[in-house]
C-alpha cells in the first residue's frame, strides 16, 4: 500500500496490526479442512430445522466428489451449480473442488436464453439443479447445450420444516435423465476421489459471471488465492471470534455469499445459516432461532426487514455487526435502520472482479457523508490493497478529492475474465482493475462511490449522478425505495426521473415529490418525472435495476 494511503488508514484502523496480513490458507479447500480438523461436530449449516456438523459435510462432500471423478470429471473441468441457498450448494462446491474441477455458480433465476450463453462459455462436465429447474429453464438449455453429467436435488432435503412461505408448491420430482445427489451420496459412502487436488493460490476456483449489463456476461477467474485472502479480510478486519455463526442472506452465487458467508464461515469454523431464498419474515424467524452474529447483504435486504410487520426493535439482537455491499446507500436509510433496531450498517464496497471487499467501513467506525456529493463513505482500503482515483479517459491518478474512476490493485483483483484476453486487458493493467465506478478518495484515505459511469445523468449540460438524487428521496417518510434514471427529453437532453416505493400506509403525489426535492437540491437535479410502483425490479442480490426504469 502506498503511503499516500498507508498513513491516514492506520489512524483510522488503529486496533490493527498494521495494513498488511499474511494469508493464513493457500487454497479453499484447506480452510475448509482445518474447520473440519479442529471442530469435526459443530454445526456447518443450519438449514432450518436441520443441521449438518463439519464432518458430515466432509463425508458428502467426498462422496460427490468420487462419484464426478467416477462419471469422468478430470482436474480442470467445470461443474455449474444452479441452486438457492441450499446445503447442496455447499456439498457440491467442495465435491468438486475435491475432484480437481473449477466452479460455475449460476444465479437460477437466469431463464433459458441467459444460461445457455453461459454454459457455451464454460463448457462445464457437470451440472446440479433443482429438480423443477430440470422441467424448465434447465432442461431448455440442455436441449441446446448438452452437459454430460446431470445431478438433481430439491431444497425440502436436509430439513423437514417445510416452510409454505417457500415451499408450499414444492413438490418431489425426479427429472428424466438426471441422478439424485442424495441417492449419489449414499452410494459413495464413504469414497473419495483416488488423488486429492494439490491447489497453489493462483489456480481458478471459481468462474463467477458478472451481469453482463454492458454486454455478454463474462467469467471472472477468481482463484483459491482470492478466495482464501479475502475470506480472511472479512475475519480479521471484522475482528469475528471463532465459531460466530454467520447469516447467509446474499445469495450463495453470488461473491459476496461465496466469500462473506460460505468461506467466511468456514475461516471461522461456523454455522452458516441457510434459508433458501430471501423472504423478510423467513429470515426474521431464522435470526431469533439460530442467534447469529454476523451478516452482510444488500441494503434492500435491511430495507425489508426494517419494514416487515413482525420487525420488532430487538429482532436483530445477536447480530453484532451487520455490513452491507454491493449498492449506494442513502443516509437516511442507516438512520431509520437505527432507530429501529438499535443496530448500525456499516459499509464495504467490491465487486466479482475484487472477490467480494476492497474497502471496508472500520468496525468501530462510522462512515463520513461527502460533504459535496452526499455520498455516504463506503470504508477505506483493506488489508494489502491500494486504491486510487484515475482519469476515466486516461487512467491517471488525480489529485485528492476529485471524482474520477476508482482503480484498485490487491491480492483480491481476479486472474482475469474466462476465454476473454482482450477484456482483461482492457480492464487490468499493470494490475490495477478499472472498476467502472465513479468515486472520491479524501486525505484521510476515505472512499467515496460516486454512482457508475454509465448511470450519470446529463440534463442540459449539468452532469447529475442518480445517487445523490435517491439519497434526498430517502429522506421523505413516505419513501420506502428509491431509483433514479435519466431519461431522454427533446429541450433538456435528458430528464431526472425518479421511481419509488412506498412504505405501508404512505400516501404521496409525484407533486409533492418533486416540490420536496426541488427544496433540497439545484434545480437542475430534481425529478421532472415521478413514478409509482409497489415494488422496484431488482437483481437476485438485491440491487436496484435502473435499466428497467428507463422507459415510458
Amino acid at each position: 500500500m502506498s503511503d499516500s494511503v498507508l498513513h491516514p488508514w492506520i489512524s483510522l484502523y488503529a486496533e490493527s496490526d498494521g495494513a498488511v496480513i499474511k494469508p493464513q490458507y493457500q487454497d479453499a479447500l484447506a480452510l475448509f479442512h482445518a474447520a473440519v480438523a479442529r471442530a469435526p461436530e459443530r454445526p456447518a449449516i443450519r438449514y432450518f430445522d436441520g443441521v449438518l456438523t463439519y464432518a458430515r459435510l466432509d463425508r458428502l462432500s467426498d462422496a460427490l466428489a468420487a462419484a464426478l471423478v467416477d462419471r469422468g470429471m478430470r482436474a480442470g473441468d467445470r461443474l455449474a451449480l444452479f441452486l438457492q441457498n441450499v446445503p447442496q450448494f455447499l456439498i457440491g462446491l467442495l465435491g468438486a473442488w475435491k475432484a480437481g474441477a473449477i466452479v460455475v455458480p449460476i444465479n437460477p433465476m437466469n431463464r433459458e436464453r441467459e444460461l445457455t450463453v453461459l454454459l457455451e462459455d464454460s463448457q462445464p462436465a457437470a451440472i446440479i439443479a433443482h429438480e423443477a429447474a430440470y422441467a424448465g429453464v434447465v432442461g431448455k438449455a440442455l436441449a441446446q447445450h448438452p452437459v454430460a453429467v446431470r445431478i438433481s436435488t430439491s431444497p425440502l432435503d436436509f430439513q423437514t420444516r417445510n416452510d409454505s412461505r417457500l415451499f408450499s408448491s414444492t413438490r418431489r420430482v425426479r427429472p428424466e435423465g438426471t441422478e439424485d445427489l442424495l441417492e449419489l451420496a449414499r452410494q459413495y459412502e464413504g469414497s473419495k476421489p483416488p488423488h486429492a487436488p494439490a491447489y497453489h493460490a493462483s489456480d481458478t476456483a471459481l468462474l463467477v459471471y458478472t451481469s453482463g449489463t454492458t454486454g455478454r456476461p463474462k467469467g471472472a477467474m477468481n482463484t483459491h488465492g482470492n478466495v482464501t485472502f479475502t475470506a480472511q479480510v472479512y475475519r480479521d478486519w471484522m475482528a469475528l471470534k471463532d465459531g460466530a455463526p454467520v447469516l447467509g442472506i446474499a445469495p450463495l452465487f453470488h461473491i459476496t455469499g461465496l466469500i462473506g458467508h460460505v468461506a467466511l464461515a468456514w475461516l471461522l469454523a461456523a454455522p452458516l445459516v441457510l434459508a433458501y431464498r430471501f423472504e423478510p419474515g423467513v429470515i426474521l424467524d431464522a435470526i431469533a432461532e439460530t442467534q447469529p452474529e454476523f451478516t452482510i447483504g444488500a441494503i434492500t435486504a435491511f430495507i425489508a426487514l426494517m419494514n416487515h410487520p413482525d420487525a420488532k426493535p430487538e429482532s436483530l439482537a445477536s447480530l453484532d455487526q451487520i455490513y452491507s455491499g454491493g449498492a449506494a446507500i442513502a443516509p437516511a436509510v442507516l438512520e431509520q435502520f437505527e432507530r429501529k433496531f438499535g443496530k448500525y450498517i456499516r459499509d464495504a464496497y467490491g465487486l466479482t472482479e475484487t472477490t467480494s471487499p476492497a474497502t471496508v467501513t472500520p468496525r468501530h467506525l462510522r462512515g463520513p457523508v461527502d460533504p459535496d456529493s452526499g455520498a455516504l463513505s463506503v470504508g477505506v482500503p483493506t488489508f494489502n490493497t491500494d486504491i486510487r482515483i484515475g482519469d476515466p479517459k486516461t487512467g491517471a491518478t488525480l489529485p485528492t478529492g476529485e471524482a474520477g474512476e476508482i482503480l484498485i490493485k490487491g491480492p483480491q483483483v481476479i486472474a482475469g475474465y474466462w476465454n476473454k484476453p482482450e477484456e482483461t486487458a482492457r480492464t487490468i493493467k499493470d494490475g490495477w482493475l478499472a472498476t467502472g465506478d465513479i468515486g472520491i478518495m479524501n486525505a484521510a484515505g476515505w472512499v467515496f462511490v460516486v454512482d457508475r459511469k454509465k448511470d450519470m445523468i446529463n440534463a442540459s449540460g449539468y452532469k447529475v449522478w442518480p445517487r445523490e438524487v435517491e439519497d434526498v428521496l430517502y429522506t421523505h417518510p413516505a419513501v420506502r425505495e428509491a431509483a433514479v434514471v435519466g431519461v431522454p427529453d427533446p429541450y433538456r437532453g435528458e430528464n431526472v426521473k425518479a421511481v419509488l416505493s412506498l412504505k405501508p400506509g404512505a400516501s404521496v403525489t409525484a407533486d409533492e415529490i418533486m416540490a420536496f426535492c426541488k427544496a433540497r437540491m439545484a434545480a437542475y437535479k430534481y425529478p421532472r418525472v415521478v413514478e409509482f410502483l409497489p415494488d422496484l425490479p431488482k437483481t437476485p442480490t438485491g440491487k436496484i435495476l435502473r435499466r428497467e426504469l428507463r422507459g415510458g
